[in-house]
């Protein structure tokens, strides 16, 4: 039994994997179109000091957005301001600390930001991790579902309020999730989102995957029925060559250096369906969608289940200690 709930989650990722890659292997990258010039809009990105978070930093302050990098390496974070300043010349951006791992950290990132008085018209919440071993946070929540999911589930609540304010008809603010196509290997258990009982870091990051689609959904359907003017989208890179595939097997990892060389995204082509759900005027008020390869895709049946929609939203209102709407 033991094996199986193991191997299970594994194959189911893997497979999913593959699929990606064959369909990468006969399709070119999602090139973004001409973006409107975004002067006047702030926007913060969570792990944007490398990788795809960087790229879509870096694009969205080349645009005149405002950038605020959300991180939890300070030296990374001067530096990537500093290479996002060299190259734009007229970008603005800087580096806030932040550690999603933390509901603390959370809580004071978000709330010295409101008390800046800045507006928000964008939130990336792209930080992520892949396949770590078996951890808890300092709130005692499984690493992946902190970090991908609920640090991000938490955030966004805290700055919801701002970015409805800041959002208006035909200038809407936006919130862009990324998920992955393990979401479709993800199966959510109410009853030990902490994978306590067997623990996979396959299916614990399937699981944060699926968490943020149905987060994605369920926020939108409020969003509508309030009348506010703020979109939240779902977004998938694809397989792209980042930091994220070092916690591979061995194995694994020997397989995967020269498969990323011709069938992996480059950081820049995975930032631009990012960059793309934030900045694209064909994206004005569009939202609950999933988006690959720059097309509104359908995500798993699962993702689409209004009840666990709800379990999920309300759970993890309890979990961050929020007050459950």
């Amino acid at each position: 039994m033991w094996l199986l709930s193991v191997l299970v989650p594994l194959l189911r990722l893997y497979l999913c994997g593959m699929k990606v890659l064959f369909y990468q292997m006969f399709n070119r990258s999602f090139t973004l179109p001409v973006l409107p010039k975004q002067n006047g809009r702030a926007a913060i990105v969570t792990g944007g000091t490398r990788g795809m978070g960087f790229e879509t930093a870096k694009h969205l302050a080349s645009l005149g957005m405002h950038v605020i990098i959300a991180g939890n390496e300070r030296e990374e974070g001067a530096e990537a301001v500093r290479k996002i300043h060299d190259e734009n010349g007229k970008g603005k951006a800087e580096f806030v600390f932040v550690d999603l791992t933390s509901l603390k950290s959370v809580r004071q990132f978000a709330q010295t930001f409101i008390d800046r008085g800045l507006p928000l018209h964008v939130l990336v919440n792209n930080a992520g991790t892949m396949l770590v071993p078996e951890r808890l946070t300092e709130d005692g929540f499984e690493f992946h579902f902190c970090l991908n999911y609920l640090g991000h589930f938490l955030l966004t609540n805290l700055l919801l309020d701002l970015l409805k304010k800041s959002g208006k008809q035909g200038c809407c603010s936006r919130i862009v999730n990324m998920s992955s196509a393990t979401h479709y290997a993800g199966v959510i258990d109410m009853e030990d989102l902490n994978r306590r009982i067997c623990y996979s870091s396959h299916g614990a990051y399937s699981q944060s995957k699926l968490a943020l689609v149905l987060f994605t959904y369920f926020l939108q359907e409020q969003l509508t029925a309030g009348g506010f003017a703020v979109t939240v989208n779902a977004v998938d890179p694809g397989m792209v060559d980042t930091a994220l595939y070092d916690n591979l097997w061995s194995l694994a990892q020997a397989l995967k250096k020269p498969v990323a060389k011709t069938l992996f995204r480059t950081p820049a082509e995975g930032a631009s369906i990012s960059v793309y759900a934030a900045a694209a005027a064909e994206m004005e008020g569009v939202g609950g969608c999933y988006l690959y390869n720059g097309v509104k895709t359908q995500s798993s049946d699962l993702s689409y289940d209004s009840e666990l929609q709800v379990k999920l939203w309300k759970k993890s209102c309890e979990l961050v200690g929020l007050q459950k709407t």
